[in-house]
């Protein structure tokens, strides 16, 4: 017989023993069981139990002031927290920055996909995701006070590489949220903004034996949820929860909205058009960065004001964004909805998205940055006295194909005026983000140059790429002074050959026609043909190569421009301000080499980056091309005339040859 599963949330709470290992679902401040953590958090105070409880979670699940997982503070009930982020549970954090609870912070991907591994009956999950940052052992395996001792990371090397290992925890008791249950506990998520770990926690743990309790908004008739919409079965779900409506919001600021639940699609006319500040600016800068038809996900903070200007500048249907929690596409939400969207296109469970940007699915990623340093490592996790958790950002930021980094220069107090296209820092932060070593590595700058992965760090008043040296300048704000209003704030010199302005466009209140930069529709206008001189300049000045697809389109239009010149041609390119991602050089020297093949009598260049010539002529030279890249103009005109004379000799000389054979 069927077993009628519906009990209050006391008798449900009542199943749980000290000591179990407890798992909870929710993103942020999204999809959270608040009924159920609130009747644990009552049980506890009135009676002393369940204590010495483990609490495993992946995103934060709560609002920072006590909901969600921040009912778990109290003395006792808590003797272990694995999770990904501590932020949204402070006083957590705080037990645990003070020794009173152990303590491992590990990457959200890794902790969702390890319940997939707890379900499977594997002993735990193999990953690249965290090495050379805090999470590998040997900078601390996770561990966030000295109370933990236990190692659950180790490095271990398979077919010559080395890999993570993260051990699986059993879990005792998961909590999980759906919208309807049957009598049988069959549980479908119509209401809900997402669908994050609920089947694999559940899985996890009734195949060790544990419980499952799901918190739900109502109960529906026996059989009438259609079998594709069950996203967890009756037969791994213990207990049933009725929770009050104000303890089943659809997140802490919104009770319930159909769009963001994907029931309905609502007309988006836009999003509200962001002031012109510094964090547009940022913003702005950053959007240059996106690659059309690519996929992108946007970390909280200064990232997300990517959403609007793309928007407004008419980009967004060219880029797809998605977030970590399982949103694809439509328009990403923001403050109590993070993690949601509205018109998705699809809502995927977590852990698949981060098999998706674990396996390089991601073209483009855009998050914050709280403190970095000369190396390019990064950190987000630990700072300032708090312990705030990686999140997601070790899978997104290591996989990513492209990192782009945005936050403002200094923080606490920074005040910036725009006046007539220039910017003024009017009063400086009371913090530096750019110091000589940061606090906790979360992303390691030197393992990012090792796999040859572009790495930009956008602020407001200036721009700074990762190269082997190090961090270095490359684009400077109108109005701001390096000496003054850079170096005098950061703790290390960075790599300074020739920084180029921050494109004028950013700083005035006006659109940038960003789409025709990342659709290459200015391309053309960049060459120009002298047929006296049969000399083909191409002006690359300020242009950049996000993709390979960047590069075709550049084939394209240098072909037909000699095409259109009927005989094969001399070239001179500008490179100056020009920037091409190290894992794009071949591709491009791949390009030079076709025409050169079909198209060129000679051809070269010139950059007044000397980063840029070494890579360029390193690129050229593995595919047996004479490098010729100047530092000047004039010497790449200078070679060409040069280059030119000597043909006019040779064919003066061929001329001459059958007239003294004749004579």
């Amino acid at each position: 017989m069927k077993k009628n599963k519906i009990v209050s949330a006391d008798e449900a709470i009542a199943l749980i023993r000290t000591d179990d290992v407890v798992t909870t679902t929710g993103f942020v401040q999204s999809c959270i069981p608040e009924a159920l953590h609130a009747a644990l958090e009552k049980r506890f105070v009135e009676t002393g139990a369940p204590g010495n409880l483990t609490l495993i979670m992946t995103a934060g699940a709560g609002d920072s002031k006590g909901l969600g997982t921040g009912r778990l503070h109290h003395e006792g009930l808590l003797g272990r927290v694995i999770a990904a982020n501590f932020g949204r549970m402070p006083k957590v954090a705080q037990a645990a920055q003070d020794n009173r609870i152990r303590g491992y912070n590990l990457p959200q991907g890794v902790i969702s996909q390890l319940y997939r591994a707890c379900a499977a009956g594997q002993p735990g999950l193999f990953s690249k995701v965290g090495l050379h940052t805090y999470v590998d052992p040997r900078h601390g395996g996770g561990r966030v006070n000295t109370v933990t001792t236990e190692e659950i990371v180790k490095v271990v090397e398979v077919e010559g590489e080395e890999w993570l290992f993260y051990r699986a925890t059993k879990i005792d008791v998961a909590f999980i949220r759906a919208t309807s249950a049957d009598p049988s506990g069959n549980l479908c998520v119509s209401k809900e903004a997402l669908t994050l770990d609920n089947l694999a926690q559940a899985m996890a743990a009734r195949n060790n034996g544990g419980i499952v309790i799901a918190q739900v908004e109502r109960i529906v008739e026996q059989g009438s949820i259609k079998p594709k919409d069950v996203r967890v079965p009756g037969i791994l779900v213990d207990c049933v929860v009725v929770a009050p409506p104000e303890h089943h919001r659809m997140n802490y600021g919104v009770q319930h909205d159909a769009a963001l639940a994907g029931e309905i699609r609502v007309p988006v006319t836009g999003l509200k058009k962001m002031t012109l500040d510094a964090r547009k600016i940022i913003a702005r800068r950053a959007a240059f960065e996106l690659p059309p038809n690519g996929v992108v996900n946007l970390g909280v903070g200064a990232p997300e004001g990517i959403s609007s200007v793309a928007n407004e500048e008419k980009v967004t249907p060219y880029i797809t964004l998605t977030t970590e929690a399982g949103a694809v596409g439509g328009v990403l939400a923001s403050g109590s909805s993070f993690g949601a969207a509205t018109n998705a296109d699809a809502i995927i469970d977590q852990n698949q998205m981060f098999d998706f940007y674990d396996g390089g699915g991601l073209d483009m990623t855009c998050l914050g940055l709280a403190e970095c340093d000369g190396a390019g490592n990064v950190n987000t996790s630990r700072f300032g006295g708090r312990l705030n958790g990686c999140g997601g950002f070790i899978n997104i930021s290591q996989n990513a194909r492209k990192v782009v980094f945005a936050g403002t220069f200094t923080s606490g107090g920074l005040v910036t005026e725009i006046d007539e296209g220039r910017l003024r820092i009017v009063q400086e932060g009371r913090s530096r983000k750019f110091v000589a070593a940061v606090e906790q590595n979360t992303f390691s700058g030197p393992f990012a140059q090792e796999r040859r992965q572009p790495v930009l760090y956008v602020t407001e008043r200036c721009v700074f790429n990762l190269t082997q040296a190090g961090l270095e300048l490359i684009e400077v704000a109108p109005g701001i002074d390096i000496g003054r209003d850079i170096l005098a704030h950061m703790d290390f010199t960075p790599v300074i050959e020739n920084p180029i302005p921050m494109d004028l466009r950013i700083f005035r209140d006006e659109p940038m026609e960003l789409l025709a930069d990342l659709l290459n529709l200015n391309l053309p206008d960049r060459v120009s043909y002298d047929p006296g001189r049969n000399l083909l300049f191409v002006n690359l000045e300020g242009w950049q190569v996000r993709s390979k697809g960047d590069i075709d389109a550049l084939r394209q239009v240098l072909e037909t421009a000699c095409l259109k010149a009927g005989q094969r041609v001399n070239s001179v390119v500008n490179h100056d301000g020009f920037r091409i991602g190290e894992n794009l050089y071949d591709d491009y020297a791949e390009m030079i080499e076709y025409l050169s093949k079909y198209h060129y009598l000679t051809t070269t260049r010139y950059a007044t980056s000397a980063f840029l010539r070494l890579k360029m002529q390193e690129a050229l030279s593995r595919r047996g091309l004479a490098p010729h890249v100047f530092e000047r103009r004039s010497e790449a005109h200078a070679f060409l005339e040069a280059a030119e004379r000597e043909a006019a000799a040779q064919q003066a000389l061929a001329d001459v040859i059958p007239l003294r054979a004749a004579s």
